[in-house]
């Protein structure tokens, strides 16, 4: 009996492997060790191949288009209604096998081991963002139980940590004044380490073309075009830009019923880090638009001064996104709307 369709559950070191024949028919549901898991592919003919979405899931996504196989990854929360019974290894690859079979099914499209490499370097930074974050707290935390302000901003806090590290200290005991200085100089050390992330990304942005196109728009800077382009490469897997928006979670969520449409908030599902760069992205271009009116289109002044600013700045972000989308599939350049 020839082998058609194939549900592998992935993990650390044993894989669980679920196929059927074109009828339905379960072959073979068996557990197989990393170090053979490429020998078992090899020997198969050319199937379909199902995975979940998840870690190591494109790396061996790769691996097994190179045998021949169409390989198929679908977003876990997609397959788990399939699952009937238990959490077992067996019941998850089944489950896979089944929901890759459904004709409605959502895929998520493979990516380049280039992709997955600037994807590290920007949660690398990501990472070290939220810690100089924390540090920052902790210096305004610090600071206050003595009475001390810095002003907003985290500019303010690298100018304080600057002259704190140059000798120029508030008036504290000495023992806190020491602790301190020991949480400014990992704060400097953390707030340079951002400084290079941010220029390695950028250079790379400027070596691809796509990118370069998409920095032309307003509000898209370097690290967001390089962040939307390593996930989702050339934006074909979308139907549409509103399928980008929605898969963004920038769309109303509907909760319509009875013939009755009601329009609530953003969904906030799909990728919350390129979601997050295009709103601080529109954000700074609203506070641009505010200060220099003659410097923004006319459809996002009207926004701005109709809806309430948060508001206005997430449907700015919205329309963004639909507007990457055209300019990635249909390579075309970005143009200013016209009055």
């Amino acid at each position: 009996m020839t082998v058609k369709t194939v549900g592998l559950d992935l993990a650390k070191d044993v894989f669980q492997v679920y196929g059927i024949s074109a009828t339905g028919r379960r072959v073979f549901n068996t557990k197989i060790k990393r170090a053979t898991l490429l020998d078992f592919f090899e020997a198969l003919p050319p199937c379909v191949v199902g995975l979940e979405a998840c870690g190591s899931a494109h790396h061996w996504g790769r691996q097994l288009s190179r045998l021949g196989h169409d390989v198929r990854l679908m977003p876990a929360a997609y397959v788990k209604p399939y699952v009937k019974r238990g959490n077992t290894d067996a019941a998850d690859a089944e489950a896979i096998c089944e929901a890759m079979r459904r004709p409605t099914m959502r895929f998520v499209e493979l990516k380049s081991e280039n992709q997955q490499a600037i994807l590290a370097l920007h949660r690398t930074r990501d990472l070290v963002v939220r810690q100089r974050t924390q540090l920052a707290n902790m210096i305004r935390g610090l600071l206050r139980e003595f009475c001390h302000v810095i002003p907003t901003g985290i500019e303010a806090v690298i100018a304080f940590a600057k002259r704190h590290l140059e000798g120029d200290r508030p008036e504290m005991p000495d023992l806190a004044n020491g602790i301190l200085g020991t949480v400014c100089y990992q704060f400097i050390g953390v707030h340079e380490r951002i400084e290079g992330y941010s220029k390695m990304i950028e250079q790379h942005a400027m070596l691809d073309a796509n990118a370069r196109r998409l920095m032309r728009m307003p509000g898209v800077e370097p690290i967001s075009a390089s962040a939307i382009l390593a996930t989702i490469g050339d934006a074909k897997q979308f139907r549409t830009g509103r399928d980008f928006a929605a898969w963004l979670g920038l769309t109303p969520l509907n909760k319509s019923s009875g013939g009755k449409e009601k329009l609530g908030r953003i969904t906030k599902k799909g990728d919350r880090y390129i979601r997050k760069l295009l709103i601080v992205g529109m954000t700074s271009r609203a506070l641009m638009g505010k200060k220099h009116p003659e410097r923004i289109d006319i459809w996002s002044a009207k926004i701005l001064a109709e809806k309430p600013f948060r508001l206005a700045t997430v449907a700015m972000a919205n329309k963004a996104a639909r507007i990457i989308w055209a300019m990635l599939t249909k390579r075309e350049d970005y143009r200013q709307p016209v009055a």
